[in-house]
């Protein structure tokens, strides 16, 4: 594995370590069919709805992740520079 690769990694664990309220995705969301009784389809709804929004919170943290690795990439670059 590359070495930013593996930065990426360690920074995402990092940030997902400091989330007191981490979830995670529940299963069985994509069996909506008509087999399902209206009431069985609320509760896949919401299901879905749910795991959209962990969803959301799992892509927040990577970008936050990518963003802090293209800062910490800036300022090496940038102290590589003045030293030379």
């Amino acid at each position: 594995m590359s070495d930013r690769r593996t930065r990426l990694h360690e920074l995402l664990l990092a940030l997902i370590s400091k989330e007191a309220d981490f979830e995670l995705i529940e299963e069985h969301s994509d069996e909506l069919t008509s087999n399902y009784s209206g009431n069985q389809k609320i509760n896949f709804s919401k299901v879905i709805e749910k795991n959209r929004k962990i969803l959301k919170k799992y892509q927040s943290l990577i970008r936050s992740a990518v963003t802090l690795d293209a800062l910490m990439d800036s300022e090496n670059e940038e102290n590589f520079k003045i030293n030379k």
